[in-house]
């Protein structure tokens, strides 16, 4: 029986999924993390790099691999909150439906400050949205990182990835991730890489993945070089931007991903690891 994987394939997982050789009896499809989310839940693939709320949802039925994540420290430049007016003053925020992940972080940023403005779904690019009358914006993936490089660009000799502004055009772009890592001191884990409990993952698989996981962050600029072309951005950009990532679940990215648990689903079930074979 072939077994199925469904990957969410943004920038941010290319040095694993760039150069993964699946082995024989497993297939994959690819979508957007609310697609792959429904997916994995209805049982119509068996392992997918799912967005970390839906398995801490879910983490009755669902496993996570030990040993991958995608989680950073700090900035993440893909999942930004544009806004017009202070954080504190916003009454409308348009919402992306394809990332469940970056809503519940949203809502627990909000929560932690006391504030509630209307959250709306609404698709488009930040811009347009907050012209027809938002005055905040969340984007996420490949898009939100033009977006943000567009607002506060361009790099210069003077100005590298960790001088940009964080305003331009006048709009204010506030990097979830950072703001997580101001409020916790942890990691925040956006995707785990989750299978069914009646159906782990062939060994041949998760070999697999770590191959090529080792090969991309072995070839780092090379996957730059490819995702900047495909993007129109800079390689400085795309580089630093993979370079920022993790990519094991360590153990402060499990902190992380506890406390957001606790946060955002507080009843939630305990959270399932797999067992950590040896690294291949």
């Amino acid at each position: 029986m072939t077994y199925r994987a469904g990957w969410i394939h943004f920038t941010n997982v290319a040095p694993i999924l760039d150069s993964l050789e699946l082995p024989p009896g497993v297939s994959a499809i690819t979508g957007v993390p609310t697609q792959m989310n429904a997916a994995l839940l209805a049982g119509e693939v068996d392992i997918a790099n799912i967005s970390a709320v839906e398995f801490i949802r879910h983490a009755d039925i669902l496993e996570a691999l030990p040993d991958f994540s995608v989680s950073v420290l700090g900035p993440v430049y893909s999942v930004n909150l544009f806004h017009t007016r202070p954080l504190e003053d916003l009454r409308r925020i348009a919402l992306t439906a394809q990332s469940a992940m970056s809503v519940a972080l949203l809502e627990v940023l909000l929560r932690e400050r006391g504030l509630s403005p209307t959250l709306e779904r609404a698709e488009g690019e930040a811009e347009e949205l907050l012209s027809s009358g938002y005055d905040g914006v969340l984007r996420i993936g490949d898009s939100a990182l033009r977006e943000w490089y567009r607002v506060v660009g361009p790099l210069t000799a003077e100005r590298t990835m960790t001088t940009l502004p964080d305003s331009g055009r006048g709009i204010t772009v506030t990097d979830l991730a950072e703001d997580w890592f101001r409020l916790t001191g942890h990691p925040f884990t956006f995707a785990v890489w989750a299978y069914r409990k009646d159906r782990p993952p062939p060994p041949e698989l998760v070999q697999a993945m770590r191959v090529a996981r080792r090969h991309g962050i072995g070839h780092l600029a090379d996957v730059a070089t490819r995702h900047a072309a495909l993007l129109g951005l800079p390689e400085r950009v795309v580089q630093h931007y993979l370079w920022n990532f993790r990519y094991h679940l360590e153990a402060p990215d499990r902190l992380g991903l506890q406390e957001f648990a606790a946060k955002a689903v507080p009843h939630h079930a305990p959270l399932s690891f797999g067992q950590r074979p040896g690294e291949g």
